[in-house]
């Protein structure tokens, strides 16, 4: 049985843990809220620049197929995987199920006769990509905490620079999609082209306006050709920055779940040990009553 001296180094080393974990509980939880507010101030706008570039590209109608980003290549043989991890640990599986997911992705282009190539944002999908032997052909960090629109315009510059140079094909952003602190969802969505992505509104969009009533008609000044030139790449940044802002919350609500756990954990730990102090103590008060009892009666 270990001494009590080494039990309470044991019930004091977890105690300091125990601090650490709660003190990051708290941090994020208070990160987690502002992040929401971010959410929530974001998905009008990116509501509304869906629904300007649904309208457009119908407006547009034959022409809007000629523009690069919604025209789709002939042959998909490359496509780019964007992975959105964060920049730090300590939160569960919230990074390994982005990276796995990514790994498997590959795996089913490979099937198909397709080569990936891997982007990554966030310091845990840049190192985890770069260990498994694959070759980066973007990597960004230093922002998954609190990503900027900058950041993902920057992300998006490289990946239509690509496409429209033919260097790939298709591109595909993974990222976890913010549910609720307790949950966030593995989600796959298709960037670039976006034709697919944003006239397959079209249908429903008609719908609803069918359920709504007339509407006025929209004329478009300059034409909804040269309006979709400035609103393709505004709808793809703003596909990227949601991601980045949702993977945040995620990330945060990942890790004041884990920290919770953690900290449980420890004080179930600190429990046991204590348990095991007071054990060792009656022992030793026994066996010292013992010599005492046994001394007095050779003694005697």
């Amino acid at each position: 049985m270990a001494s009590q001296r080494d039990v309470k180094n044991k019930i004091s080393s977890v105690k300091n843990i125990q601090k650490i974990t709660r003190a990051l509980e708290t941090v994020a939880a208070a990160r987690l809220r502002r992040a929401e507010q971010r959410i929530e101030a974001l998905r009008p706008y990116a509501g509304a620049i869906r629904r300007m570039t649904r309208q457009a590209a119908r407006a547009a109608g034959a022409e809007a197929s000629q523009l690069p980003l919604l025209t789709e290549h002939e042959s998909e043989r490359n496509v780019g995987l964007l992975l959105v991890t964060g920049d730090r640990g300590l939160a569960g599986g919230f990074n390994s199920q982005i990276i796995r997911a990514g790994v498997r992705t590959a795996a089913e282009f490979g099937d198909e006769g397709k080569e990936a190539a891997w982007y990554a944002s966030g310091r845990r999908g840049v190192s985890s990509i770069s260990f498994r032997g694959y070759e980066l052909s973007g990597s960004y960090t230093g922002f998954a905490d609190r990503p900027a629109y900058a950041d993902a315009r920057t992300i998006a510059d490289d990946l239509i620079t690509d496409y429209v140079d033919g260097r790939l094909d298709r591109v595909e952003i993974i990222y976890n999609a913010y549910i609720s602190p307790l949950t966030q969802r593995v989600t796959r969505e298709r960037l670039l082209p976006i034709s697919a992505a944003t006239i397959a509104g079209e249908e429903e969009e008609q719908d609803s306006e069918q359920q709504d009533g007339p509407r006025a008609l929209v004329e478009y000044e300059p034409g909804p050709e040269d309006l979709l030139k400035r609103l393709v790449p505004d709808y793809i940044e703003i596909s990227i920055y949601r991601a980045l802002v949702e993977s945040t919350a995620g990330f945060f609500g990942a890790q004041m779940t884990a920290m919770r756990s953690a900290s449980e954990n420890a004080g179930t730990l600190i429990t046991d040990y204590t348990l095991q102090m007071n054990r060792a103590r009656q022992a030793e008060i026994t066996q010292e009553i013992m010599e005492v009892v046994a001394g007095a009666e050779g003694l005697s």
